[in-house]
């Protein structure tokens, strides 16, 4: 058959943009569909856009610390709507680049949503395109509990579009996502409530993690509802909603912000009627290659919803390109992906967590300190870092590296080279340190506490 093209992705996301762009360069035509924006989540709803406003909300505890060190700060105020202002020209920077590197890649680009047609051929606003491959690389999109006034619930993407900073605000969710919204708008001066179903923010992590970045949180004015859910949500005629929550309790606030999951964005490709293999929560089942059901069809992303990492959705976009068109694909390490937090302070972490390395039968060595760093002795705050490894007393090889603090994800990063390489304890213990720093507690860690 003689097809358009010999690649069409779908997704111009961080993994559907660099497959398209490795394909081109290995001599594919390569064509690409994005329904919104380019660039995916991460650079218009998600890591981008959360990063300024993680930024932005920490000067006011920057002003704090300000003080200890001598400065005086007054008249201290924010504008809500310049920092909105010089976040979208940042974003719309952004969107440009990526329709650049594309078109200069020679990528042809087709805006709209792609349906199915064929096994081969997918429609796009009245126009049919075919290829020998297709690529699937549509993210996820937010999830919303069923509850009475469901209608009146923003996605955490609604809140980097707000034009007005409101006085007060629900989060509910207990991950990455919930407890990292919660510090923007706490930092932003923004009475803010975080209301989860659990007794611990944070679950997926370590424990000491999650324990120490759930009491910073409340320390710096996030109040928490725990072990508690919203029931129902009714929009007064003031404008404001009152949030009743399953405890009784009812909570008048300006915005409730959803943070209760994602799930992936695949209602409007019409995958039923290629044979295309999904989960319940429509998710593509695809092999260790990223292909389908269908062995032209391949899905590489949140949509395939292993790990939903921007880097993640890069390495898996790299995979497909290089084995499909004559590159060295390399797979990828799921093993060992480093995650970062972007509370406040950071969270940083590679590897095994304290409960996963006992359940799956090692013996291990706990190395752990928490300490307040040297900034805070004059800033008068009452952060705390805290570092832990976790160690195979058997080979002595670094299973797991958890950080809280500042730069957690820089230093994390550097660990994360050293586990690829099958670091040991050993290894840590004669790397000499840069002293004064928190990164340094991490080769200084000598006697473990469990």
């Amino acid at each position: 058959m003689k097809f358009d093209y010999d690649l069409l992705v779908v997704g111009g996301g961080s993994g559907g943009v660099r497959a398209a762009r490795v394909a081109a360069s290995l001599g594919a035509r390569v064509a690409i569909v994005e329904g919104r924006f380019w660039g995916g989540t991460c650079v218009n709803v998600g890591c981008v856009p959360k990063k300024l406003y993680v930024y932005g909300s920490h000067y006011a505890q920057s002003f704090r610390e300000a003080e200890g060190f001598g400065w005086s700060v007054s008249d201290v105020s924010h504008e809500w709507s310049l920092l909105k202002q010089r976040k979208d020209a940042e974003i719309s920077r952004l969107n440009g680049i990526y329709s650049r590197l594309l078109e200069n890649s020679g990528v042809e680009c087709y805006q709209g949503y792609a349906r199915f047609e064929d096994p081969h051929a997918l429609e796009v606003d009245g126009k049919v395109l075919s290829a020998r491959y297709i690529l699937i690389a549509t993210g996820s999109t937010p999830v919303f509990p069923d509850i009475p006034g469901k209608e009146y619930l923003q996605s955490s993407d609604r809140l980097f579009e707000l034009e007005r900073k409101p006085d007060s605000a629900v989060i509910w969710g207990g991950g990455y996502i919930a407890v990292e919204f919660a510090g923007i708008l706490a930092g932003l001066g923004i009475q803010t409530t975080l209301v989860y179903r659990g007794p611990q923010v944070l679950k997926r992590f370590d424990p000491d993690v999650s324990a120490l970045v759930q009491k910073q949180l409340a320390e710096k004015g996030v109040v928490l509802k725990l072990e508690d859910d919203i029931s129902n949500v009714v929009r007064a005629d003031s404008g404001q909603h009152h949030v009743t929550l399953q405890s009784g309790e009812v909570l008048q606030v300006d915005e409730v912000f959803c943070a209760t999951g994602r799930r992936p964005h695949t209602d409007r490709l019409n995958l039923e009627a290629v044979g295309v293999d999904t989960g319940k929560r429509g998710e593509i089942h695809v092999n260790e290659h990223y292909a389908t059901s269908q062995p032209h069809i391949y899905a590489v992303g949140d949509v395939i919803d292993r790990v939903q990492l921007t880097p993640v959705a890069l390495a898996e976009g790299m995979y497909v390109a290089h084995r499909l068109f004559g590159g060295q694909p390399r797979a990828v390490p799921y093993q060992l992906i480093p995650t970062a937090v972007f509370t406040q302070p950071a969270i940083g972490t590679v590897g095994l967590t304290e409960p996963e390395a006992r359940e799956q039968g090692y013996d291990i060595d706990i190395y752990r300190a928490t300490f307040k760093p040297l900034k805070h002795t004059l800033s008068g705050l009452e952060e705390r870092t805290l570092v832990k490894l976790i160690v195979d007393r058997t080979t002595d090889k670094v299973l797991g590296a958890h950080m809280v603090g500042d730069e957690a994800a820089d230093v994390i990063q550097g660990i994360t080279i050293a586990m690829t390489a099958g670091a040991t304890k050993a290894d840590f213990d004669r790397t000499i340190g840069i002293h004064p720093s928190s990164a340094e507690e991490f080769v200084t860690l000598r006697e473990p506490v469990s």
